[in-house]
């Protein structure tokens, strides 16, 4: 199968095709998905929450991002590699953002970045894009501004709040990002964004008018029961298969079933 590249994405927009993307944090992981009809890889900042323990997405940092990056990068991944840039690495200046940037696409291997928000995040974007560094953008429920919006809560319900959100879109459309992430924001929303800019949009829990899809790789796979929100569909159970093996394991190893004579070097 042919490399996946924003210009790739652009072109699966204009024929209708459907992206799909995922979360992706390690060499063993990413090999696995370079045998599926997966478009795009996000080292997401989520890996602080799902792989290293933390509260929330803040106290992620770039070096955690590269050192997922650089372990996904190795797998030679078919898909667009794309990694997030973590909270405070992009918004104090766009002379840090680029420095930032360029440690995670000339160190970590990544393709292209994903910064959150608007505004002032618009003009760090385009600065990025011309810089040739692609971006990709992300509005809506934004993680890293989970403590201004007070939890992870849907945005763009009222009808002025929804318009800032198409504006913001459209802002950064001008700005040259390849796609738009857009997440916990209504479906008609997201069908109305997704019909007014021409790059590509990413829903996750933004209902199906989006050109493409996102979830969390180990929410799909319900490696985490105690995670249920109701965008994410769960495609298999490796919380309870997991158990059910390790407990096999377990138990074999202490009825001296295993190893057996055959099993040794």
């Amino acid at each position: 199968m042919k490399k996946i590249t924003t210009v790739t994405l652009k072109e699966m927009k204009s024929s209708g095709r459907k992206i799909t993307a995922l979360t992706c944090y390690s060499y063993s992981m990413a090999k696995i998905l370079n045998g599926a009809d997966v478009d795009i890889l996000l080292v997401g900042d989520s890996l602080g929450m799902v792989e290293l323990g933390y509260e929330n997405t803040l106290p992620v940092t770039v070096e955690e991002i590269l050192y997922h990056t650089k372990a996904v990068k190795r797998s030679s991944p078919r898909a667009l590699l794309v990694s997030d840039m973590p909270f405070l690495s992009y918004n104090i200046s766009r002379r840090q953002a680029l420095r930032q940037a360029g440690r995670i696409v000339k160190e970590g291997g990544a393709a292209a970045v994903k910064l959150e928000g608007a505004g002032r995040t618009a003009r760090t974007a385009a600065f990025l894009v011309e810089n040739n560094i692609p971006v990709m953008g992300h509005l809506g429920l934004t993680p890293q501004s989970v403590h201004r919006m007070g939890g992870y809560r849907v945005q763009g319900r009222e009808k002025e709040a929804a318009g800032v959100i198409l504006r913001e879109a459209k802002r950064l459309e001008e700005a040259g990002v390849f796609a738009i992430v857009l997440e916990g924001v209504p479906a008609e929303l997201a069908g109305e964004i997704t019909s007014g800019v021409s790059v590509p949009t990413i829903g996750i829990g933004a209902g199906p008018r989006c050109d493409g899809q996102i979830l969390v790789i180990n929410d799909m796979l319900g490696m985490d029961p105690e995670f249920n929100p109701r965008y994410v569909r769960r495609y298999e159970d490796l919380h309870t298969r997991i158990l059910q093996a390790v407990n096999k394991y377990s138990g074999d190893v202490k009825n001296g079933s295993f190893p057996s004579g055959e099993e040794g070097y």
